[in-house]
């Protein structure tokens, strides 16, 4: 996966603005604060807030990787994966058989760079997803406009 800054864009489909992996740490968090020697964050799973330096921690924004492609551009959004997978049906979970989660990923982003993507990103990303979609936290343009509609 590659990890660089997010540029802007015409696709602003989920807000993974705010949401960060932390290394170490198995769960998603919410960045609170940003300090010069570290970040607070809040366990999106647990609710828990703490101090993570950056003397024992990595952080990566969600919005700010990508997956790479063998197309022109190299890489796609993750927030495009997540699109894709919202409209792809049913998502296997991230323990399942690696065959079964690149098959998957195949149909989902048939252009993914199969050297570049490791089965330990797929994994990773499948998890990510199962986890934001079961607390409701990734919306479609088109479910976005409706509850704006709605409102």
């Amino acid at each position: 996966m590659q990890r660089y800054k997010h540029e802007a864009n015409n696709f602003n489909s989920m807000n993974l603005e705010n949401l960060v992996v932390i290394s170490g740490r198995s769960a998603i968090f919410k960045m609170l604060n940003n300090k010069n020697n570290g970040m607070i964050a809040e366990n999106l799973d647990t609710h828990k807030r703490g101090f993570f330096s950056t003397r024992s921690h990595q952080f990566t924004p969600l919005q700010s990787i990508q997956v790479y492609t063998t197309d022109e551009k190299g890489g796609a959004e993750l927030e495009v994966v997540f699109e894709n997978m919202l409209k792809g049906g049913d998502v296997p979970d991230h323990k399942a058989p690696i065959e079964e989660l690149r098959d998957y990923f195949s149909k989902i982003l048939p252009e993914h760079d199969r050297e570049q993507v490791h089965n330990s990103d797929i994994k990773k990303i499948v998890r990510w997803f199962n986890f934001l979609n079961e607390r409701d936290m990734l919306t479609t343009d088109e479910e976005a406009a409706t509850s704006d509609e709605e409102e």
